[in-house]
C-alpha cells in the first residue's frame, strides 16, 4: 500500500501559482540538456517541487501535453531521489521529437548536475 502511495504526484510536489515561478525565473541555477532548460532553487520544504512550461513554439496541445506527461511520470517515479528544489523545466522545440527513454536519459543527466543521488 505504501508504494501505491508513494508513488503518486500530490500538490504539495507542484508549483503552482505564479509567485512560485516569477521567484524561481530569478534564480541563478539553470542547466541546459538537450530539448529542455532546467531552472532550480533550494527550497526549505525538504520536498522536491517541479513546474513545467511548454509554450505553443513546442508544437500543438498533443504534443506539448504529451511531454508534461513524460516530464510529470519521470518526477513521480524519482521524486524521492530528487534534493529539497523546486524545479521549473522548460520544454524546447527539440523535446517535440523525443521518445520518453530519451526524455528520461536527458532529466537524469540534468538532475545529477542538481545534486540528486
Amino acid at each position: 500500500m505504501t508504494a501505491v502511495l508513494d508513488s503518486t504526484f500530490p500538490k504539495v510536489a507542484r508549483l503552482r501559482k505564479r509567485p512560485e515561478f516569477v521567484l524561481l525565473a530569478s534564480a541563478s541555477r539553470k542547466t541546459t540538456v538537450r530539448g529542455f532548460l532546467i531552472v532550480w532553487r533550494k527550497n526549505e520544504l525538504q520536498l522536491a517541487r517541479l513546474g513545467i512550461t511548454a509554450s505553443k513554439k513546442v508544437g500543438c496541445a498533443v504534443v506539448r501535453n504529451r511531454i508534461k506527461r513524460y516530464l510529470r511520470e519521470f518526477f513521480r517515479q524519482n521524486r524521492f531521489g530528487i534534493v529539497a528544489v523546486d524545479v521549473n523545466v522548460i520544454a524546447r522545440r527539440e523535446s517535440a521529437e523525443m521518445t520518453y527513454s530519451e526524455v528520461v536519459r536527458e532529466l537524469n543527466s540534468a538532475f545529477r548536475q542538481i545534486g540528486t543521488s
